[in-house]
């Protein structure tokens, strides 16, 4: 039960239909100068920690586990909350954590959806990761979450990506995975505005 839709891949179908939030999304970052300085970057960590608690649940999840192998290695929060801990910064416990996992269960296309989104992140990390760099960040010390993977980010995200594109899911489900990425830039555009302004 494969979906009708013309273009093959479904990351390239999530790529096309979450391009606008995505565009406006990284400007928002960058237009506030989220990589001059240790202050502003340290505030940027604070939205990627909130964003990574609430989908770290995800990662533990058997079934997005046999969907996407390998995903629990590509969880982030550690490495985020690592680099917290290297700025002299707490992590934010004032904000409500999204809750995804009802009574063990989880909506299952709209979490690919998400991951989705979390995944990409690193591909956008090696760019970040040079900026960091100019601030006296590094792998080892403030920016770890930004390193690439072993195989490097390419190689990491085409794994991904071919895992999820041959995930079957039928129509209606195609839409939650789509509605799911669509959520969760949302949620990192409402933690910027509220986070970094």
């Amino acid at each position: 039960m494969t979906t009708d839709i013309l273009e093959p891949s479904r990351a390239k179908r999530l790529k096309t239909l979450t391009h606008d939030t995505h565009d406006q999304l990284d400007r928002s970052i960058m237009s506030a100068a989220s990589f001059s300085s240790v202050e502003g970057y340290g505030r940027f960590v604070i939205v990627q920690a909130l964003f990574h608690r609430d989908i770290d649940a995800l990662y533990d999840n058997a079934v997005l586990q046999a969907v996407l192998p390998g995903l629990a290695e590509r969880r982030r929060l550690p490495l985020i909350a690592a680099d917290l801990d290297d700025l002299g910064l707490a992590f934010p416990e004032d904000d409500t954590p999204l809750a995804f996992v009802a009574d063990g269960a989880v909506d299952v296309p709209a979490a690919l959806g998400w991951l989705y989104v979390a995944e990409g992140s690193n591909m956008g990390a090696a760019l970040l990761r040079k900026e960091a760099a100019k601030i006296g960040l590094s792998d080892e010390h403030g920016a770890r979450h930004l390193a690439p993977a072993p195989e490097g980010p390419a190689a990491h995200w085409r794994a991904f990506t071919a895992a999820l594109d041959g995930a079957v899911l039928t129509n209606e489900e195609e839409a939650r995975a789509v509605e799911g990425a669509q959520a969760a830039f949302a949620r990192v555009q409402a933690l910027v505005d509220a986070r970094i302004g």
